[in-house]
């Protein structure tokens, strides 16, 4: 536990940041998850549009690596292209 008035805002901080990002990541598998059981292309194409820009926004942020980001959007919209195709 930190003594220094300065190292227990730090950690208040750094608490704070682990849970957001954590709240961003599980939306993230929420919406991934969904998005590769369901079998409607319509309906895929609307989680794939929800699943970018959650992917975009956590990359921005830093909650995710850029490149990371990049393949899986790469990956899901591959698996929404094959439903319709």
């Amino acid at each position: 536990m930190p003594n220094i008035k300065s190292a227990k805002k730090r950690l208040r901080q750094s608490h704070k940041r682990r849970e957001h990002n954590k709240d961003a990541k599980s939306s993230i598998r929420t919406v991934t998850k969904k998005l590769l059981q369901t079998k409607s292309p319509d309906e895929a194409a609307d989680l794939l549009r929800r699943a970018s820009s959650m992917l975009d926004r956590a990359a921005r942020r830093g909650i995710v690596a850029p490149n990371a980001a990049a393949r899986r959007k790469s990956r899901l919209t591959r698996y929404v292209s094959s439903l319709e195709g």
